[in-house]
């Protein structure tokens, strides 16, 4: 027998079984079950909701289950428009002079009331004005009241009495004026209201015709909404409608105040503005609404609301046939009252349980 390791040789491979190949096996064995479970715990194995439009036996029929017989009537459906919520008593208030801020007495929120000093400007430049202007007056009725002794006892022309006269008025004008400039460096608010957008600090410059602050009267909020041409019939003004708010969430009613006489061509619609019959201090500008509005009446299929129940992302009625209730998926529509509309699924005549059997997975 041939020594190969004195012939410094490596021994020939034998033939036998590829290495490895047990490990691989056994982990091919492992990943399958993994699989196994994986399939078992998101529910592969078990029977599935049923897909819209099938239907799937759910359960014997409870004897205290209610049945109900699907019917078709009329209902007058609504459209909803969105709309926001605005004062209709809202004030922007700006300076007449251009100075800088000295003080900003209200805050975003704040309740005033009308003649309360909101904003306070830099006055010293105006102040002085105004004294300089005071003392021009003051020389100037000096020289008219002696010019007018004079005319009297007819010791000056009517010609220097007249320009006299002339000079003292032209003064006085000059005065009040200034008055009114210095008057103008406190901005006060309009109305009783609320303070809603404030947009300067002390230091800032104001300018003339760049606002400020706005304030607004709570009580005469109302919601303004788009409405499409089609539907303006409908909303005469003084009509009493429905308006849903989203903060705070309510539904509240409001009267059709003003419609706007302008179509705005890309949309076809035209703004109408509802007043709220009740508003609180909670509403607040800007807030989202919708303005239902009645729509032509048509006949619908409805159901009792509790007979539909979800699973999953499926809408379900139970089916009454041969005693047994039988689940079939519907497609809903709006609700009516206590009453759901169903687009799709069931037809008039059929009969469903008003209140489902829950099944037990």
């Amino acid at each position: 027998m041939t020594d190969y390791r004195e012939l410094g040789e490596s021994a020939p491979e034998m033939p036998g079984p590829r290495r490895g190949w047990g490990r691989r096996a056994g982990a091919g064995l492992g990943l399958a079950a993994l699989a196994l479970v994986v399939l078992w715990s998101v529910g592969a194995f078990r029977a599935r909701p049923p897909l819209p439009g099938g239907e799937t036996p759910a359960a014997p029929e409870a004897p205290a289950a209610g049945r109900v017989v699907v019917e078709r009537r009329p209902v007058a459906p609504r459209v909803d428009v969105v709309g926001t919520v605005a004062s209709a008593s809202k004030v922007n208030l700006s300076a007449r002079l251009a100075a800088y801020v000295k003080e900003v007495a209200v805050s975003a929120g704040s309740l005033v009331t009308q003649g309360q000093v909101l904003v306070r400007l830099d006055e010293r430049e105006f102040r002085e004005q105004a004294a300089a202007a005071e003392a021009q007056f003051r020389q100037a009725e000096a020289e008219y009241h002696r010019a007018r002794q004079l005319i009297d006892n007819q010791a000056t022309t009517e010609q220097a009495f007249t320009a006299a006269q002339a000079q003292f008025a032209a003064a006085r004008a000059q005065w009040e004026r200034s008055k009114v400039v210095l008057a103008d460096a406190q901005i006060v608010s309009p109305m009783d209201g609320v303070v809603g957008d404030r947009r300067v600090e002390p230091g800032d410059l104001a300018a003339p015709g760049n606002p400020l602050l706005s304030v607004y009267d709570p009580t005469a909020m109302q919601l303004e909404a788009p409405v499409p041409v089609r539907l303006l019939a409908r909303l005469p003004i003084g009509q009493e409608v429905e308006v849903t708010l989203d903060r705070p969430a309510a539904v509240t009613r409001g009267r059709v105040r003003q419609i706007v006489s302008e179509i705005d061509p890309l949309s076809r619609t035209q703004l109408v503005k509802v007043g709220l019959e009740s508003p609180s201090a909670d509403i607040l500008p800007g807030t989202f609404g919708r303005l239902w509005v009645p729509d032509e009446p048509r006949d619908a299929i409805l159901v009792p609301a509790g007979a539909v129940y979800a699973v999953g992302q499926i809408e379900l009625v139970q089916v009454v046939r041969d005693g047994r209730a039988v689940r079939r998926a519907v497609r809903t529509g709006p609700r009516h009252g206590a009453d759901l509309e169903i687009l799709a699924g069931l037809e008039a005549g059929e009969v469903v349980l008003a209140s489902p059997i829950r099944e037990v997975r």
